[in-house]
């Protein structure tokens, strides 16, 4: 007699399900429908043991228990109550219901999980059986609600959470891949259509696609050593069949290592993740079928034999300062396969595509995939003749200095440059800003560090051009400029909105000392956007500190100090700095300190600068006022715009200006219009300072700030 036939869903990530369609299919499952949830068949108890065992790509397999309409909570609880709950596990076991999909009437999961609890635990209180209890941390037995369309589905977790994990790994690198993910990877390589030919992955970590390799190469039972199931609480689970199934599953995998002729190899920098690769090689008892080298990928050399499969998940520089690194690992990588790897194919995972532009080869299939949250795409390259006539119909696929015009224009600044920075002794400075609208990033030099600043592209260029040419100026900037990649230091800056201009980058503390004309002053390249010091401002420091000699001083918008700084330096008599920040308002200080500037002529206070300045009754002969473009702090009663509310902030500076005094006024905001009128009404003289205040490292942007001095009249 047939057995019967049970329904089944088995679940995994996106990007897999055409593939575990392919393997539930090969391992005897019936009526097999791929959906995006994952995929449905029918397959008798003795099979549903099997595949269970035997998967490589599902997370979970599911059991259906039953089903019924569910438009509302009366019809779910209904629903719920079709099955016969005191048949599927006993009251003494604990249990937790997982509820995934909302309608109208069922908005959220929680309120879908208690509908069916309750529906679970009314059932057999209605029995007269004790009512069970829930545990959603490690229950006895789970189940699963599937709600689409008006349509509940209830499952029982038959193999139970995590099916990926096959109990090999002791703990992993800093980006674990899942191992359902890698088996993916291994099958869209094509790898496994010969495995006698050797398989290489260059940044192996954890070693998790290597172990897993091999034992699909090996047709091991990926799940005979996992130590829970979900079945084994449920009433109508058969230890015998299951015990069967295990037995055949075991003899069979530990057959299937005799006769296993692979040989992969896992090269990574990390010798410690290495010795975890080994470790985990060594769990899965398949470690003499890997060789692990330590060594930097940009090393390694084509030492493997006939030509087979490079496959690889390399970090996607999410982290500050992975990327300029990995941009030029990725053209090293791409010109070691050209003269090296011919005829093998090469598999890459990725959640940066624009990095694979680095390579400067052509792609014949991309096959999309998640990876935790992050899409990521699997780019496939034959290395073969095919790719060699492209090059040579295109020679922009390789990475000719001569043929960026990005490193051409780097070039030629430095030499511009070059005269003024020595006699100026200048350490930090602007080298590039946006000159060619493409590569539209600003590249600055602070000592032996480099930082680069993506802009928003403009409207004008196509969004993947511009990314790809940020991968060029991250990879020829520290070319040209001669700075090792370690010290290059990426910034995104997007126009930022109200307080995030401050958002924190990464919390790094670092921090160096920078000579400016005679002053010390401390940046901090890591922890923010904007570095601790406008660069395009070291004029105006010279200009103001210099009029400030012998002279009281008022700095307001103060940011890190550093016009009181250089004002202090050039002896002005007494230096007010005030500033809302209380971080920028201590980096102040620390500039002071750094200076070995301490007396009570200089004062810091932490305020609303408009605030503070309506209510001040002190006088002062020099003010300088670098507002922000626009402000809605939460500490400012208004919103500020420097457009808008000059005039009124000038007018409230002017009751604190002595007789003589002279206002320095700078914003950045482009197109501003000062009001002459309106100061001219209140007995004042603007004259435009910005071609004098723009250094020679800014000439090239006129629009990087706006400046000017305001007298009284003379009359």
């Amino acid at each position: 007699m047939k057995e019967s036939m049970q329904q089944f869903l088995a679940l995994t990530s996106p990007g897999i399900e055409v593939l575990l369609f392919d393997e539930i299919k090969s391992l005897g499952g019936e009526q097999v429908v791929q959906k995006p949830e994952g995929v449905y068949f029918q397959a008798s108890l003795d099979l549903g043991y099997k595949i269970s065992l035997w998967t490589r790509l599902a997370t979970r397999i599911m059991l259906k228990l039953g089903e019924g309409e569910a438009k509302d909570k009366g019809e779910l609880f209904k629903a719920a109550s079709s099955i016969n709950w005191p048949e599927v596990f006993n009251p003494t076991t604990t249990f937790a219901i997982d509820f995934v999909g909302y309608s109208e009437e069922i908005r959220n999961s929680q309120f879908g999980g208690l509908t069916i609890k309750d529906a679970i635990v009314d059932q057999f209180r209605d029995q007269g059986f004790e009512r069970p209890n829930v545990d959603k941390q490690s229950p006895q037995i789970s189940f699963q609600a599937r709600l689409l369309r008006d349509h509940v589905s209830i499952y029982l977790d038959f193999s139970g959470r995590g099916l990926f994990q096959r109990g090999y790994r002791e703990h992993s690198g800093a980006a674990p891949l899942k191992e359902n993910l890698a088996a993916a990877l291994i099958i869209r390589s094509g790898w496994l259509t010969d495995t006698s030919k050797p398989l290489v992955d260059p940044m192996c970590g954890s070693g998790t696609i290597l172990i897993e390799a091999v034992a699909m190469a090996a047709k091991q039972a990926p799940s005979i050593n996992r130590s829970s199931w979900g079945f084994e609480s449920w009433l109508s689970h058969d230890n015998e069949l299951w015990q069967e199934q295990l037995t055949q599953a075991i003899e069979s995998s530990e057959k299937s290592l005799t006769n296993l002729k692979v040989k992969v190899f896992g090269i990574d920098l990390d010798g410690r993740v290495l010795k975890t690769a080994q470790q985990n090689a060594r769990n899965a008892g398949l470690q003499q079928f890997i060789e692990f080298t330590c060594k930097n990928t940009n090393d390694m050399n084509n030492v493997y034999g006939p030509p087979g499969t490079i496959l690889f998940n390399p970090p996607y520089g999410e982290r500050i300062g992975e990327l300029p690194e990995l941009v030029e690992n990725f053209v090293l990588f791409g010109q070691k396969l050209k003269s090296q790897f011919m005829d093998w194919r090469i598999a890459i995972l990725t959640a940066n595509i624009d990095l694979l532009a680095m390579l400067k080869l052509s792609s014949f299939k991309r096959y999309k995939f998640k990876n935790g949250p992050l899409d990521c795409q699997l780019a496939l390259y034959n290395v073969d003749a095919k790719q060699k006539e492209k090059d040579a119909v295109n020679p922009q696929s390789d990475f000719s200095e001569e043929d960026s015009a990005f490193a051409n224009r780097l070039k030629k600044n430095r030499k511009t440059l070059k005269g003024w920075l020595k006699s100026g002794g200048i350490e930090a400075y602007r080298i590039y800003d946006g000159d060619i609208p493409e590569y539209n990033a600003a590249v600055d030099i602070y000592g032996d560090y480099l930082v680069i600043q993506e802009y928003a592209a403009p409207k004008t260029i196509d969004e993947d051009k511009a990314k790809k040419r940020l991968q060029e100026v991250i990879y020829w900037a520290p070319k040209v400029l001669e700075i090792p990649t370690d010290k290059v230091i990426l910034k995104t800056r997007a126009k930022q909105k109200g307080s995030n201009q401050y958002q924190r980058m990464d919390k790094s503390k670092q921090s160096l000392t920078i000579n400016e004309h005679g002053a010390l002053f401390k940046i901090n390249l890591w922890d923010y956007l904007d570095t601790g010091l406008f660069l395009d401002h070291r004029k105006t420091r010279q200009i103001v500190a210099k009029k400030a000699k012998g002279k009281s001083l008022l700095n307001l918008f103060a940011y890190t100090g550093s016009v009181s700084v250089q004002a202090a330096v050039h002896g002005a008599s007494s230096i007010t700095t005030v500033d809302m920040s209380n971080t920028y308002l201590n980096w102040a200080q620390d500039n002071f300190a750094l200076n070995k500037l301490s007396s009570h002529k200089y004062q810091f206070i932490q305020a609303d600068c408009l605030d503070w300045l309506k209510k001040s009754t002190d006088k002062f002969d020099i003010i300088f006022i670098d507002p922000p473009t626009f402000s809605n702090s939460k500490r400012m009663e208004d919103s500020f715009d420097v457009q808008r509310d000059h005039v009124d902030l000038i007018t409230d500076a002017l009751k604190s200006l002595n007789r003589g005094g002279e206002i320095f006024f700078t914003n950045n905001k482009r197109n501003f219009k000062i009001d002459f009128e309106a100061l001219a009404e209140l007995g004042l003289k603007a004259e435009a300072m910005s071609d004098i205040t723009r250094d020679k490292d800014f000439a090239r942007n006129k629009h990087i700030h706006n400046s000017w001095s305001i007298k009284r009249s003379a009359n």
